[in-house]
């Protein structure tokens, strides 16, 4: 009883994905079932970072871009494996995180945000301007993933891979906020000087927590290539790293569950709002000023306190 408790929250999860496709439609709803996905599991490592280690990103959506064009360039230009090209892009938008995360981190506040921002834009501006091997800002073909013979097409095949990788992130996300890494996550977030007189290496873990945040990322910017097809700067540019950001917020900060509530409701919002011809990015705004004024912390944070007499995520 006891572990089924432990789980429950990942059973619902599963329970929900497995009846889902039940009551789609069409592909039209897969396909969008199919970006709550992706944004879920790119917010679930984002969330990581701001939420609980208490970093701020603002240029998050370069490492998506990173392993995005990663999955276009190397198959493409040089024949590489999708998956090995996966792989390799994961590994340089790890690499590059880890580099520019020791100076990164020892700034706070503000500075710290520009900073962010200006590595996003640094990578943005990169793949924009590499036209021989990106395509410019008109964007590139990405191939098909092929895995041992098989290859993946259509919303169906696709729905059930980025079930899998949700449920994947979810588990390993909960795991790791329990773990000794996760508590010493939420101890710099509360007070870095007590962390640090407490002996956890501060800078070890902000550095840790931003590189599996970016290989989150990557990872699922490789996917978004393959499924989509076609890949363009618009990936990595800043609106995109915003958009994950207020997912995050909206969702709940140092919330699991928030994050997969952000990315869904984000997600489908401009869907919903599409009947307000030439009035969607107003009623959109006003949604996200109403959000930050009754729930600062998020829904999930907000409703549990109210409701559930907790206010975040254990």
């Amino acid at each position: 009883m006891k572990m089924i408790s432990r789980h429950k929250p990942l059973l619902i999860l599963a329970g929900v994905l497995l009846l889902l496709p039940l009551v789609l439609p069409n592909n039209f709803y897969y396909d969008i079932a199919i970006r709550m996905a992706i944004n879920a599991i790119i917010v679930l490592g984002l969330n990581l970072l701001i939420g609980f280690a208490g970093q701020i990103s603002l240029g998050h959506a370069g490492f998506v871009g990173i392993g995005a064009y990663a999955s276009a360039i190397l198959p493409t230009h040089f024949g590489w494996h999708p998956l090995l090209a996966m792989t390799a892009g994961a590994a340089v938008a790890s690499v590059i995180a880890a580099i520019v995360a020791r100076p990164i981190f020892r700034l706070k506040g503000h500075y710290l945000a520009m900073a962010t921002l200006g590595l996003g834009i640094i990578i943005a501006i990169v793949i924009k301007n590499e036209a021989t091997y990106t395509g410019g800002p008109d964007g590139m073909a990405v191939p098909a993933l092929g895995i041992g013979g098989f290859t993946i097409n259509g919303e169906k095949q696709w729905y059930w891979v980025l079930a899998g990788l949700l449920l994947f992130s979810f588990w390993a996300s909960k795991n790791l906020i329990d773990s000794p890494f996760g508590r010493a996550l939420r101890a710099l977030h509360g007070s870095e000087v007590a962390s640090q007189v407490m002996g956890v290496d501060i800078v070890r873990y902000k550095v840790a927590i931003f590189i599996l945040s970016a290989f989150f990322a990557s990872l699922m910017g490789s996917v978004t290539a393959h499924y989509i097809g076609f890949v363009t700067p618009n990936i990595a540019d800043f609106f995109h790293s915003i958009e994950l950001v207020t997912m995050v917020v909206v969702g709940g900060m140092a919330s699991i569950y928030g994050s997969l509530i952000g990315a869904v409701l984000l997600t489908a919002l401009p869907q919903a709002l599409s009947t307000f011809e030439g009035w969607e990015t107003v009623v959109f705004g006003s949604i996200l000023i109403f959000c930050m004024i009754f729930m600062p912390r998020g829904l999930v944070p907000t409703l549990a306190e109210r409701f559930g007499g907790r206010g975040e995520d254990k």
